[in-house]
């Protein structure tokens, strides 16, 4: 069943307000993590085959705490690899401009609009 013409200028200003008030939320579900960091991917890769070389090297001089410390830089480095940039974290989704700290009583009062729509449409199913 199709929506009514109300319902989809409804779904649409909800949209609307979505992308303008959680642009953040967007972007994490819209699956765009932005451009990947090069520089850290590198870093991470070069951190986490030092970790490796100094676990093999704790293992043949057999002192428990060089592997220890190897582990620990592998698995540093591998974290690094797999852990988003900040530029990435930070992107927005293409046609959002920057979002100003938006009042929470404007969120509430789309929210309460939409309340007393829903409401009001509610009674006026109820009187037929």
């Amino acid at each position: 069943m199709p929506l009514s013409e109300q319902e989809q200028r409804l779904l649409e200003e909800m949209e609307r307000s979505l992308y303008q008030n959680d642009a953040d939320f967007v972007a994490t579900v819209s699956g765009r993590r932005g451009r990947p960091n090069y520089t850290q991917i590198v870093l991470g890769s070069l951190l986490a085959i030092a970790g490796v070389a100094t676990l093999v090297a704790g293992v043949i001089v057999q002192l428990p705490i060089v592997g220890v410390i190897g582990f620990a830089l592998m698995l540093g480095g591998v974290l690094l690899v797999l852990t988003p940039g900040k530029a990435a974290a930070s992107a927005q989704p293409a046609g959002s401009a920057p979002r100003a700290s938006a009042p929470k009583r404007s969120r509430s009062s789309f929210m309460d609009t939409i309340n007393e729509r829903w409401e009001r449409r509610q009674d006026g199913d109820q009187g037929r």
